[in-house]
């Protein structure tokens, strides 16, 4: 018999693969899978131990793999950046942990161990997206954390009335507060947090011209961030956007993501030398 198409054996790798290609052993026998099942996959090389406990396919998702190994879950930014979020920067692997667990703490990652504010079902690797928020929330720094929490209320993965219904620490609560349901990218973000100070109206995601601008400072001032996907017949439709707009009197300046997030000190330069030429005034 060829073991490897053996039916039951294939329904098992299945199961496995459903949950993102590792899984506890006990939620295989309760899904009907019998241990000489399980034992024989193994011997096979179907499946690899991973620990006591848990077992995975050969290919899994070395994180996952590394998290049911260690007894943890992934979260925070790590957690942010799988889910799809706008994440500044990753310093590490960031994991949470049971802050009652023995043992010593998984090396060479970032372990958080505050109580969830949403409880882990036991056979989860990754974090509910509202114990992420709340972790990135206390580990990152305020405009860091709301690039990531307006990420997630944008794509609908939690709203502001459910979040404001946890009970959330200050740091929360503050990152909370700032959280703009329509700004359209982490890029804006960072321009909406870093330019609050100054005494002038900005607008953002407005339309003009008959196109959506990112930035309108004071009446005229124009300020659009480009992301990755401004390339090709999108970078076409963007510079008559502009050309448009100084027609009818705005002056726009346009920065890429690399400046915005490597080089802001001459990015604000620039927008402050055009306030001082009083470019935003009709």
């Amino acid at each position: 018999m060829d073991v490897a198409t053996h039916p039951r054996l294939r329904a098992l790798t299945e199961a496995v693969r459903a949950r993102q290609g590792v899984a506890r052993t006990v939620t295989l026998i309760r899904a009907g899978h019998s241990r000489s099942r399980i034992a024989g996959a193994l011997d096979a090389g179907m499946l690899v131990r991973v620990r006591r406990g848990w077992v995975a396919l050969p290919a899994a998702d070395p994180e996952l793999v590394a998290a049911a190994r260690d007894a943890v879950v992934l979260t925070c930014v790590t957690a942010a950046r799988r889910l799809g979020l706008w994440v500044l920067a990753e310093d590490r692997c960031h994991v949470a942990a049971d802050p009652h667990r023995g043992g010593p703490a998984p090396e060479a990652v970032t372990v958080h161990w505050a109580r969830p504010v949403v409880p882990r079902h036991t056979d989860a690797l990754v974090d509910p997206v509202e114990n992420v928020l709340v972790a990135v929330a206390s580990c990152q720094p305020h405009e860091a954390a709301l690039t990531v929490w307006d990420s997630a209320v944008r794509q609908g993965l939690v709203t502001k009335a459910e979040l404001a219904r946890l009970p959330l620490a200050p740091a929360g609560r503050a990152v909370l507060a700032a959280v703009e349901e329509f700004t359209d990218s982490g890029i804006e973000t960072l321009f909406r947090v870093r330019l609050r100070w100054l005494r002038v109206r900005i607008l953002h995601q407005i339309w003009l011209a008959g196109h959506r601008a990112d930035f309108l400072i004071g009446e005229r001032l124009v300020v659009q961030a480009d992301g990755g996907h401004h390339v090709g017949a999108q970078r076409a439709e963007d510079l008559a956007h502009d050309a448009e707009l100084m027609l009818r009197g705005y002056h726009v300046l346009r920065f890429t993501y690399a400046q915005i997030v490597g080089d802001w000190p001459a990015v604000q330069s620039a927008i402050m030398r055009a306030l001082a030429q009083r470019l935003h005034l009709a």
